[in-house]
């Protein structure tokens, strides 16, 4: 049986018909069943714990840096001039006390020009002995006129010549001691030996520098402050100075300097140093290169954990969750360290509440899970790890 054309045209316009009555029922069940069910929950992007800021009184300090030097030096050398040097008993950083002989020099001739004037004085005193005897007889003469005025005269100024010739002869005498004590170069001061230049065998001149010593030891910081800085110092400011050897010392301000170099701005003050307990100054020497610390007391601080900051695109940032449990991201200013926590100066207020550790994983507005400190404490390694490499 043969089909119309016009028939089969039908028939396929009736089956396309079906088709998208077909499509249309299947989509609304779709969509009916998709209203039907309940909204799927967004994923939280991370587990965090949260913390506030806490209030503290955190030290202040100022950094300075300057050079260790000689508290006092003082210089040794030669009073006698003249004499050879024996002996040469201390050297270079040795410590020596006050009176101790440093170095020697030649006696011989000074002991036989004591001798010689030892005898100079025994001489004078004979003299005057036999001056003294003539002026005596002289005085019980007089009021006999068996002697004239003149020769009267004569016997008591003979006296007083020979009298005058002892002390001289005597001053002589002290000067040659004097001098035979030159002979032996003794330390002024206690302290440590910081420069030599005696040699055996030296003649020396006087007044010639043999020895340096730094007085009692004594070590100061001569701290580098700029002027304003000046001001926050006063004597008696402790303060705490690491030197290049790395040996550390406490110390405390003695004086600051009386000027400020106008072309820097710079002034000196000056701390006097010693040795922390245990640390020793062995290896604190004159001339080193020292950083240091002045304690200017404490002041109260905003702080949190050093973990709850983000460092991005150069500037210090926290992550506040909000009551929804999302984060925003807040820029804060910071200041002084305190062990494993940071002072906030600005931008963060008091009862803020923050990510305390794993802030570096999200961003703005990222939805995150709460947990209380206690049952996170088992992933903290964990989350330090995370902290460290992101860092």
């Amino acid at each position: 049986m043969r089909i119309s054309k016009r028939t089969a045209a039908v028939t396929a316009a009736v089956l396309l018909l079906a088709a998208l009555v077909a499509v249309l029922l299947a989509r609304r069940s779709t969509d009916d069943a998709a209203a039907a069910s309940p909204a799927a929950a967004p994923k939280p992007a991370l587990t965090v714990t949260t913390t506030t800021p806490q209030a503290s009184t955190l030290p202040v300090r100022l950094a300075a840096n300057g050079n260790i030097a000689a508290w006092q030096e003082a210089s040794v050398g030669a009073e006698a001039g003249g004499l050879r040097i024996t002996d040469v008993r201390v050297n270079v950083g040795e410590r020596v006390d006050k009176g101790q002989v440093l170095a020697t020099f030649a006696s011989d001739t000074l002991r036989a020009e004591l001798a010689q004037a030892r005898a100079s004085v025994a001489e004078a005193e004979a003299a005057a002995a036999d001056a003294g005897a003539n002026a005596d007889r002289a005085r019980s003469l007089q009021a006999t006129g068996a002697l004239s005025a003149a020769q009267i005269n004569q016997y008591l100024t003979a006296e007083q010549t020979a009298r005058a010739r002892v002390q001289a002869a005597r001053a002589v005498f002290e000067a040659q001691q004097v001098r035979l004590a030159q002979s032996t170069l003794a330390a002024p001061d206690s302290g440590i030996i910081s420069a030599r230049m005696a040699t055996v065998g030296q003649v020396v001149a006087p007044g010639t520098e043999l020895f340096r010593l730094i007085r009692q030891g004594r070590l100061e910081w001569r701290a580098e402050v700029t002027a304003d800085e000046l001001g926050r110092l006063a004597p008696g400011t402790p303060a705490t100075v690491t030197a290049a050897s790395g040996a550390r010392l406490a110390g405390k301000l003695r004086t600051l300097g009386a000027t400020v170099d106008p072309q820097t701005r710079i002034a000196l003050v000056y701390v006097d140093l010693a040795p922390l307990p245990g640390a020793g100054n062995g290896s604190a020497r004159a001339g080193m290169f020292a950083r240091g610390e002045f304690d200017l007391g404490r002041t109260p601080a905003l702080t949190v954990p050093q973990s709850a900051l983000v460092l991005r695109e150069g500037f210090s940032y926290v992550l506040r969750v909000g009551a929804d449990n999302r984060v925003a991201q807040a820029k804060v200013q910071t200041g002084r360290l305190a062990g494993d926590r940071i002072e906030i100066t600005a931008g963060l207020p008091p009862d803020a509440r923050i990510v305390a550790s794993g802030a570096g994983f999200l961003n703005d507005g990222d939805l995150v899970r709460i947990v209380e400190a206690e049952r996170a404490a088992p992933a903290a390694p964990a989350a330090s790890a995370a902290n460290g490499s992101a860092r």
